[in-house]
């Protein structure tokens, strides 16, 4: 029977896996090192999207207050031109009453429309004055888009710049990334990623170094250090929680 092709799940060895995890821990220290000259670059540009997010919703704010006002001082606008209608149809019909009853009914009629002009006048100064308010709010808030929008133009273009230029490289290391992977197990993976996060430097994968772990430094055992050799299982720095390796390079010149 033809041997059967091996399976990250069953067939690689511990030790392959081991290799293959220190590998992978080389090629995304790579990436990362690539990443680090964007710097804080795309945390900029999304500060500056969400800005420009909360001014456009500011600025369809405040230009729909300006349509309430303007729709409001129509209306009053409206009143006022029926009230002063009706005050002359009133005056009108004072020519014509035939007692005192009636035209005083009628005068009450009349002051209750100017009553009603004086208090659509008011409210027509405060529609004005609201106006007036909100236009320069609005002109505020369009300068302030379009200085965002300036500095949003020239982040993007510095970002696009420098990623347009590190693709290639990124694009080479995520394939012996993905190479790499298939050597390992998920269980294995997830506990790498999880390190990953956890540790400042990105480094879930060092090498024992002058019998101190190439993390954070501390004296590793020699019973411990002949168990990472062997390369038989995980063993996991008791001090930072990384996974230990031998350095291949210095296992290769012993």
């Amino acid at each position: 029977m033809a041997t059967q092709k091996k399976t990250a799940e069953a067939d690689y060895s511990m030790q392959e896996k081991i290799l293959a995890l220190y590998e992978l821990q080389k090629i995304d220290s790579k990436i990362d090192e690539i990443n680090k000259v964007k710097g804080e670059l795309p945390l900029e540009v999304q500060d500056l999207e969400d800005d420009m997010t909360g001014l456009r919703t500011r600025i369809d704010n405040i230009a729909g207050e300006i349509e309430e006002l303007n729709a409001l001082t129509k209306q009053r606008r409206r009143e006022v031109d029926q009230a002063k209608i009706q005050i002359g149809n009133y005056k009108e019909q004072q020519n014509n009453v035939r007692n005192n009853r009636e035209f005083d009914a009628i005068t009450k009629e009349i002051e209750y429309q100017e009553l009603e002009i004086e208090l659509a006048e008011k409210r027509l100064k405060e529609y004005s004055a609201g106006v007036k308010a909100k236009k320069l709010q609005l002109e505020e808030a369009e300068q302030a888009a379009a200085e965002r929008s300036a500095d949003l133009e020239a982040k993007k273009a510095e970002l696009t710049g420098i990623e347009a230029e590190t693709a290639p490289l990124i694009a080479e290391y995520e394939a012996q990334e993905a190479r790499a992977k298939e050597k390992i197990d998920e269980r294995l993976l997830a506990a790498y990623d999880r390190i990953r996060r956890n540790v400042r430097n990105g480094l879930a994968v060092v090498t024992v170094r002058r019998d101190a772990c190439g993390g954070c430094f501390n004296r590793i055992p020699p019973q411990r250090q002949s168990d990472i050799r062997q390369g038989k299982k995980i063993i996991i720095c008791e001090y930072c929680g990384r996974i230990l390796v031998a350095d291949p390079e210095t296992e290769t010149q012993e």
